[in-house]
């Protein structure tokens, strides 16, 4: 299976069908950083923001100019998000 097979097959997949799927195809291609970034982003879509930035920094280990490098800067942009209009009534 290639990176856009398991692309096009886990898009529409439940969250827990989604990572086994990419589980597997890590376990054949354990340097895909295009996997664990897909898998950073499913983590990320289920709200498990930890695991998702693990992902990415794995990806970033195996190759620093990956689209990881995007991801976890957008990660970090929305956990960083404050409006302080919300806290002042």
């Amino acid at each position: 299976m290639t990176y856009d097979e398991l692309k096009s097959k886990v898009a529409l997949l439940p969250y827990e069908e989604a990572i086994a799927e990419i589980d597997g195809y890590l376990k054949e291609n354990p340097r895909s950083t295009d996997a664990l970034t897909l898998r950073g982003m499913k983590h990320f879509g289920a709200g498990k923001r930890a695991l998702a930035i693990n992902d990415y920094l794995a990806a970033l280990e195996i190759d620093p100019d990956c689209n990881a490098k995007l991801a976890l800067q957008n990660a970090n942009d929305i956990l960083d998000f404050y409006n302080k209009d919300l806290f002042n009534p």
